[in-house]
């Protein structure tokens, strides 16, 4: 059945006498199981307060968020989040911080580490097990949180730039590894970023969302992904005249976006 967003809004109430914030109006969104949802806009559009919604962290004001036909009221097990900046725990190796989540739920060690070693592995980090956190690259640390993420086998992945502090060859070999894990994992995955390009590249559907209130202003299905996992080059893939021409049209609705907020 999906994630379905249903008509929500969210409204910041006001602080120190100014007056309230309108973050989010009527949101609708399906994200059905296994589709690669990017949402972009410009600075304050809302985009991490919906991907706060879905997380659970925040309740709409108005409308509901569904998962499986059931209200989300919280967060839960059935979602898993990886932010910009990683948030893995410095006193803990590889493998620990990969299996927190199943220790919390209580699950015996060899169980825990038999379910973090299997992405360990996908995540393209076996022998790095007992590594600490301070030895791993910054593409490396934030591999951790996505194998961490996937530990507890969530039915949705939000990811808040989860790349944005990566280099730039560092950030393209990673979004193909996510293309890879999430393609092999079927999951469904909730994908904030600032980068247009890499918004085409990843996503099967594009959300652009307008100045604050954030709504969502255009929606686009994307093929990129799936050219790329069919076997294409990357880099192909990124110069094509279907890839550059829809870039162009997407950066032009933000930069209108921009100049009228």
């Amino acid at each position: 059945m999906g994630l379905k967003i249903d008509n929500a809004s969210v409204i910041y109430p006001g602080v120190d006498g100014r007056a309230a914030t309108e973050a989010l109006q009527r949101i609708n969104l399906t994200i059905d199981d296994g589709d690669f949802v990017v949402a972009l806009g410009a600075s304050g559009c809302g985009k991490s307060t919906l991907l706060s919604l879905i997380a659970g962290f925040l309740s709409p004001t108005s409308g509901k968020i569904l998962l499986n036909g059931s209200n989300i009221e919280g967060p839960g097990a059935d979602r898993s989040v990886v932010f910009q900046k990683h948030a893995l725990l410095p006193w803990l190796n590889v493998r620990d911080n990969v299996a927190f989540g199943l220790m919390l739920q209580g699950r015996p060690k060899n169980e825990r580490y038999e379910i973090g070693d299997r992405f360990i592995e996908l995540l393209g980090l076996k022998g790095f097990e007992n590594s600490p956190i301070y030895a791993l690259s910054g593409g490396m640390q934030q591999r951790v949180g996505i194998a961490r993420a996937l530990t507890c086998d969530p039915k949705v992945l939000l990811m808040d730039e989860p790349l944005g502090a990566l280099d730039a060859l560092t950030r393209e070999k990673a979004q193909e590894l996510i293309l890879r894990v999430w393609n092999d994992t079927g999951k469904s995955v909730f994908f904030i970023t600032h980068s247009v390009e890499e918004a085409l590249f990843m996503g099967t559907k594009l959300i652009v969302m307008s100045p604050r209130p954030g709504r969502i202003a255009h929606t686009f299905d994307l093929p990129f992904s799936r050219l790329y996992l069919d076997g294409q080059n990357a880099r192909s893939v990124k110069a094509s005249s279907e890839f550059i021409t829809l870039r162009e049209e997407v950066l032009g609705i933000i930069f209108a976006d921009e100049e009228t907020a």
